[in-house]
């Protein structure tokens, strides 16, 4: 079962690693400088009133992102076991 999905849909707090990104050009050059790569974990830290632009924990550091460039990056979710 594939049960991939956008940065854009993740929750506060919940972490999913990068499966691929979905753009071209210098907004993928960009993503890939911040250390949105292939096999990266990311959360989610803080989505403010309205949703754009929304914080996230990328390799040690918070980074905000629009929702525009979230939606093309595909990631899996994590499941941890409490």
């Amino acid at each position: 079962m594939d049960d991939n999905f956008t940065l854009d849909k993740i929750s506060d707090g919940q972490a999913a690693r990068v499966v691929r990104i979905d753009t071209r050009g210098d907004i993928r050059r960009r993503l890939l400088d911040i250390g949105l790569s292939e096999g990266a974990i990311v959360s989610r830290v803080l989505c403010p009133f309205g949703g754009d632009p929304t914080a996230y924990l990328i390799r040690g550091a918070i980074i905000a992102l629009r929702c525009e460039d979230a939606c093309t990056i595909c990631v899996s979710p994590i499941h941890t076991n409490h």
